[in-house]
């Protein structure tokens, strides 16, 4: 009887514990999803507001060649931004977790210094470097690689790079702190077995970091779809995201409804795709181990 009531007396602790957690999920995260998606069926008021009738009309405006080919723009960016980041901060990551503690302080240090810089400060950096006659020109000029400027802002590069600076330090983060937990003796007995290093990095170290990498992923491409602000810096309004249309909707559109709409295909979206990476991901894992 004493065992059964200190379970009880445990569960009910756990459940004291877990309540501010359940209650903060629910009201800033499940409500605002909720409102969402019903004010995405409702219809815009003459004047200003949400006028609530029922209707499909925000989603079929969506099927429109315009906000389709954006939807498409957005997506080819994330992917694109997602596989340099990928390619820089997978290395990165995982060379940091082998470094001894100094260093790995002092890559972390590298690491950090920019968050404590307003990220716009940041992007108007980037216009100066890349701005005619700007840093970039100046050193490309110095060394004779051009003979006059570029034309790289408001471009669609810049802006690939805009993103792939402010999404790099997650990356990162993610894949150094999975591999600095890992077993590196499994990687010198696939060695003493006869595995090269090649095979003993894709069979034992990669597959141990994967979840570091997904993580990794899931940071990075989700709010590549919805960092508008970048693409309006560095692309001067020449490369438009789903973002921008929802801002636009909102501020100057005043069409709430339509801006819940294009929010709510968008989180679905990512969430399928983001899906769809993982299964593909866990075959692929799974074909490894057979």
């Amino acid at each position: 009887m004493k065992k059964k009531k200190d379970g009880a007396g445990r569960g009910k602790s756990n459940w004291i514990l877990l309540a501010p957690i359940y209650l903060f999920t629910i009201i800033f995260v499940g409500f605002p999803i909720i409102y969402m998606f019903v004010l995405s069926f409702m219809s815009r008021a003459e004047v200003w507001g949400v006028d609530f009738t029922f209707t499909l009309d925000n989603y079929k405006k969506i099927l429109e060649p315009l906000y389709l080919g954006t939807f498409r723009e957005s997506f080819q960016l994330a992917f694109l931004s997602t596989g340099l980041v990928v390619l820089l901060g997978y290395p990165y990551g995982y060379f940091m977790a082998r470094m001894n503690a100094v260093w790995k302080k002092r890559m972390m240090l590298l690491i950090m210094i920019p968050f404590w810089t307003s990220s716009l400060i940041r992007l108007y950096g980037w216009i100066i470097i890349f701005r005619s006659n700007g840093v970039l020109d100046k050193v490309l000029m110095g060394l004779h690689i051009t003979e006059k400027p570029l034309k790289l802002l408001y471009t669609y590069p810049a802006v690939v790079v805009g993103m792939v600076y402010a999404l790099l330090p997650f990356m990162i983060l993610s894949v150094y702190s999975s591999a600095e937990k890992m077993d590196w003796t499994l990687v010198e007995a696939a060695r003493d077995l006869g595995a090269s290093s090649m095979r003993a990095f894709w069979t034992v170290t990669f597959k141990m970091t994967l979840p570091g990498l997904l993580s990794g992923v899931v940071l990075t491409f989700i709010p590549s779809m919805g960092l508008f602000f970048i693409a309006d810096i560095l692309g001067g309004n020449k490369i438009v995201l789903v973002g921008s249309i929802i801002q636009e909707q909102l501020t100057k559109g005043r069409n709430i409804p339509f801006a819940a709409a294009l929010s709510a295909v968008l989180m679905v979206l990512t969430s399928l795709m983001i899906r769809l990476y993982r299964k593909v991901t866990g075959a692929s894992e799974l074909e490894g181990l057979m």
